[in-house]
């Protein structure tokens, strides 16, 4: 899962594809020792995952 993270800078709450990669099929986020996200790139899943739900684009 980090490969999809390598060639991007900044993660999009937009970008609902990718975001759903991070996620379980519950709408949980997938821990970093999961998806081999770096401590930075892990909390800007979290925040583009949680503006993404108050928008309505993923669960």
């Amino acid at each position: 899962m980090a490969q999809e993270l390598r060639n991007v800078e900044e993660i999009d709450y937009k970008d609902a594809e990718l975001l759903r990669k991070f996620m379980t099929e519950e709408g949980k986020i997938t821990p970093r020792r999961i998806t081999g996200a770096t401590a930075a790139q892990q909390r800007q899943l979290k925040r583009a995952i949680r503006r993404a739900r108050n928008m309505g684009l993923v669960p």
